[in-house]
């Protein structure tokens, strides 16, 4: 299903927020695993440290509110593995390794996420359709999410800026 079109049944809207659950988990994963790749702890300032643990819990938290969303809907839900496919062959293609860096890859997960965001919320708000949850409530929600992911954006790159 794109984007581009209107959500028009509670299934289609869980099928989306499901989407953006895969996608949280894939972005708290990849923040997990650069700190990971960290050999030692001098090898990574602390305001990188910050973001990518900073990072990881949002992607939680955000994972967590749109499963609330989720339970809250009259719609059988699609399995996981199949959700997982679509958003590795949509959303995450690349690998952290793929990056020049990692704060380039971080750019690039939280620019995707609020990219998701706001179309989703675009496609809700085209539509005329009734859902069996408040729409105004799942609106708000999305919306408070998508704005921590542009202030997600703005954090990596003032990071960056004071790298170059």
């Amino acid at each position: 299903m794109s984007l581009g079109q209107r959500v028009a049944t509670d299934h289609q809207l869980a099928r989306l927020l499901q989407i953006g659950a895969v996608l949280e988990e894939v972005v708290e994963s990849r923040a997990y695993h650069h700190l990971d790749s960290f050999e030692d702890e001098q090898e990574v300032d602390d305001d990188v440290r910050d973001l990518l643990e900073h990072a990881a819990e949002e992607s939680a938290e955000h994972r967590s509110r749109l499963e609330a969303l989720i339970e809250e809907l009259d719609a059988e839900t699609v399995p996981y593995e199949e959700i997982n496919r679509l958003v590795e062959a949509q959303y995450a293609q690349t690998k952290p390794e793929d990056f020049d860096g990692l704060l380039y890859d971080q750019l690039c997960n939280e620019e995707t996420a609020y990219k998701f965001y706001d179309d989703l919320i675009e496609a809700i708000e085209a539509s005329e359709s009734e859902f069996s949850i408040d729409r105004d409530h799942v609106l708000t929600t999305l919306r408070e999410i998508r704005e921590e992911e542009a202030e997600g954006v703005e954090d990596v790159t003032e990071i960056m800026e004071r790298r170059a």
